[in-house]
């Protein structure tokens, strides 16, 4: 834990607070119910791979890149989200940076919510994920359907994700996990509780899933024209979702078949590991200045004394209301 006069700390705290904290976390709480364990508990797989924050963002930069590679998700954004940049309500193909950085936040929430929350806290997360899902349908323009309610989008979107935090922790935490498969198997009660069924529960198992997924994918003008060279006239800071670093660190990630895909082109030798090294010294840097954030020391007081037994099964037991985006958003 940092220091209280540890002055990176202090600015940091301030400035999550300011941007995240008080935006993203409104009424989730992670002090109270002393001895609940949430979802995980401590010693879990998932507490320790989601306390280290930087890594846990290129995680989620990095499932959102992979996840893009699906046409319907393409669709879904543009129609959808607020992280394409529109002007009088049409995209303009670039990235609207304060949209990347409400998704980011809502990501934040839900996935540091779900570790480190007491179980209503997570519960509640999942319900309000849930429900934006039951508004996001519609109809590409080459006339396939899209639900993000389908259960095998579901499957697919949640390998995008697990495999994006496993991979951003294996590749660039200090001390990864030595069996990377445990966090894997934990985490399938986050996609459960988001209504996913038959989730793939090991390293291998996803990344079969993902690549199943090949003959679907596609690099739209709408992923093309918001990834790669297209980002230099990006707004967004290098180190930003959007920013042309942030964009290499995701792609460099990438499983060669769909590096192929997005016609990644990686430096040469030399250039790779020192991009890598720098990359490595300062998400880990940072973290090692910052420390745990204050939502998971506050989870380790409530389970200081013991915990008690966890939820049994995370999966939704009753269907959810019909709620219109904008209820959803009053909610969240």
């Amino acid at each position: 834990m940092p220091a209280k006069t540890n002055p990176v700390a202090t600015r940091f705290e301030r400035a999550f607070d300011t941007e995240i904290r008080s935006r993203f976390f409104k009424g989730l709480d992670f002090a109270g119910l002393a001895g609940d364990p949430g979802w995980f508990g401590p010693g879990s797989a998932v507490w320790y791979v989601h306390s280290h924050l930087p890594t846990l963002i290129l995680g989620l930069v990095g499932a959102a890149y992979i996840e893009g590679l699906d046409p319907s998700i393409s669709w879904m954004a543009y129609d959808h989200s607020r992280i394409p940049e529109r002007v009088d309500g049409i995209p303009t193909g670039g990235i609207d940076p304060e949209g990347a950085a409400v998704r980011l936040g809502h990501s934040l929430s839900f996935f540091i919510g779900t570790a480190y929350g007491s179980t209503p806290t997570a519960e509640r997360l999942a319900r309000t994920v849930r429900a934006m899902h039951h508004t996001i349908k519609g109809t590409r323009p080459d006339g396939l359907a899209y639900d993000a309610d389908d259960p095998e989008w579901l499957r697919w979107n949640y390998a995008t994700v697990v495999w994006g935090l496993a991979t951003a922790h294996e590749r660039y935490h200090r001390r990864p996990l030595r069996d990377i498969d445990r966090y894997y198997r934990e985490f399938v009660r986050v996609g459960e509780s988001l209504g996913g069924t038959d989730l793939p529960a090991t390293k291998a198992e996803v990344a079969e899933c993902l690549e199943s997924y090949l003959p679907r994918l596609a690099l739209t003008p709408i992923k093309a024209f918001g990834t790669g060279p297209n980002l230099r006239e990006s707004k967004a800071k290098p180190w930003e979702p959007g920013g042309p670093f942030m964009d290499w660190a995701a792609r460099d990630m990438l499983p060669k078949w769909a590096q192929k895909l997005c016609l990644y082109q990686p430096p040469n030798p030399l250039a790779l590991r020192a991009r890598r090294s720098t990359l490595w010294l300062v998400l880990n840097g940072l973290h090692d200045a910052t420390g745990p954030i204050r939502e998971y020391r506050e989870a380790e007081a409530r389970v200081a004394s013991g915990v008690s037994a966890p939820v049994a099964s995370t999966a939704p037991t009753t269907p959810d209301p019909v709620l219109t985006r904008e209820e959803v958003e009053a909610t969240a």
